[in-house]
């Protein structure tokens, strides 16, 4: 299934936002990680050229796209688009004018057009459906290329995408805050939420839906269970905006609970936090204690905090397991399936689809996500498979920016030899999406998701905090923040 629908299964088990809460002046940035040692002029670099492939992918009507094919004498650009994407173009944009590759104007009129497209957009329960025409902003019903039928979805963690993008620019734009605050009025998170039920917690496990298809309103048969995967700045957003309550982010799960058929079995013990019973569970992954994601991913773990402060508001929990998630990441790729690069994560296979790529042991999921296409898995307590075991091995650029607070020198390290090697780097649009390790097969394309991910973390890097400012003041201060300070991971 394709990752861009966020509806992975992710275990067993209404405020309107205030124009205040946009507009407060925002906190010292702090001692957020910065990539220290790394060659700052490298970074910048990249990032202009990481800019230019999303000012490519954005149309006349304001919406960056959804991918770009650089194969050919000049780029192709995707006729689809969806709520994460546009989210991508708008912190894109706020990023390059702070880092000061275009100027503030520039910027002003980048988000003045892509927020008068949004307002156009055909919305449900104040949200966004999953794939818009990039071009007009008509809803998709057929896939372009294909013409197989698409039925209309809210997708929770995509819209929170987009709403991570539209309060940014809110932040960075003043003028247009109360255009803003008018759009995310509707926004109420509680849509998603299925309240905790203690007599039948499996039916009511105070978590939010996948989404819903809006031609029936029937609801994803899953809620995303897993506290250590991407839906939850969905879920930080609905707690921040007071449409959610904050006990739901002690209902999400670090393992799935000891009796559930998982990757592995876990370890750790029961505590009760506000009121609510907390399964504190761990992973063990190269002797090292680690809360794990679902699939294994990157993006999954590291793409939160590119714009929640989680290492800093929780250093011991948070912080430490990022840290241990990118290790584990790296060895992956160097010690046990000896592929001589790393990073793996959700992207283009290089032959041409779409798969999930990461590290199985670092995931929840029995059989999670393979970092080769042939899909070589392991089993904890058996042994490893023989590095020629993992044949067609994927590397993803945006999983090595991904981990440039936590390894920055192997992470530029990476970046480097995929260039080197590979040729992966695009001269004027920045890094292709994915490399196949075996063949050297490189992919023709860049995702705007992807790319997004990039331009956030390459900002966040050179000048930490920047587009952090609105998630560190309003709610997220008084609500969100005490949350993380009271996370006790048993790592």
């Amino acid at each position: 299934m394709d990752r861009r629908t966020f509806l992975t299964a992710a275990g067993t088990g209404a405020a309107a936002l205030s124009v205040g809460a946009l507009s407060a002046p925002s906190a010292t940035a702090g001692p957020a990680s910065t990539a220290a040692g790394t060659d700052t002029a490298q970074l910048l670099a990249w990032f202009r050229d990481t800019y230019r492939s999303i000012e490519a992918m954005t149309t006349d009507f304001g919406l960056a796209s959804d991918k770009i094919d650089v194969s050919g004498a000049a780029p192709v650009v995707s006729r689809q688009t969806s709520p994460t994407n546009i989210g991508c173009g708008l912190w894109s944009a706020v990023a390059a004018a702070g880092l000061g590759v275009t100027g503030e104007a520039a910027m002003l009129r980048t988000l003045e057009r892509t927020v008068s497209a949004v307002e156009k957009l055909e919305r449900h329960h104040g949200f966004w459906l999953n794939w818009y025409d990039a071009h007009d902003g008509s809803v998709l019903t057929e896939w372009p290329g294909t013409g197989a039928p698409v039925r209309p979805f809210l997708s929770s963690v995509d819209n929170a995408w987009l709403v991570t993008g539209l309060r940014i620019a809110a932040d960075a734009a003043p003028s247009l805050r109360p255009r803003i605050g008018r759009i995310l009025a509707t926004a109420d998170w509680s849509h998603y939420y299925t309240p905790y039920d203690p007599a039948d917690p499996v039916a009511g496990p105070g978590q939010l839906r996948g989404g819903f298809w809006t031609d029936t309103d029937e609801p994803t048969g899953h809620h995303y269970g897993a506290l250590n995967t991407e839906p939850r700045m969905a879920s930080y957003l609905g707690i921040a905006d007071g449409s959610l309550p904050s006990e739901h982010y002690w209902h999400l799960l670090r393992t799935m609970l000891p009796e559930h058929e998982q990757e592995q079995h876990p370890q750790g013990a029961y505590s009760v936090v506000d009121g609510v019973r907390v399964w504190q569970g761990h992973y063990t992954h190269g002797g090292r204690k680690i809360v794990p994601t679902w699939g294994g991913s990157m993006f999954e773990a590291l793409m939160v905090p590119l714009f929640v402060p989680e290492p800093e508001w929780s250093p011991r929990s948070w912080g430490r397991n990022h840290q241990r998630y990118v290790r584990g990441q790296i060895e992956h790729g160097l010690k046990e399936a000896e592929y001589g690069y790393w990073g793996f994560s959700p992207s283009d296979v290089p032959e041409g689809g779409y798969q999930e790529y990461g590290v199985d042991a670092l995931g929840m999921q029995v059989d999670g996500y393979a970092s080769n296409t042939d899909r070589t898995y392991t089993t904890y307590g058996a042994p490893l498979p023989d590095p020629s075991a993992f044949t067609n091995g994927v590397v993803t650029p945006h999983a090595s920016f991904l981990a440039l607070p936590y390894a920055p020198r192997e992470a530029v390290a990476n970046l480097k030899a995929l260039d080197r090697d590979f040729g992966a780097y695009h001269e004027g649009f920045g890094f292709r999406d994915s490399v196949n390790v075996g063949t050297g097969r490189v992919s023709d394309s860049m995702l705007a998701l992807d790319q997004g991910m990039i331009a956030a973390a390459l900002a966040q890097a050179i000048r930490p905090g920047l587009l952090q400012r609105p998630f560190r003041t309003g709610g997220f201060r008084s609500r969100v923040r005490p949350l993380l300070a009271k996370e006790r991971f048993s790592i």
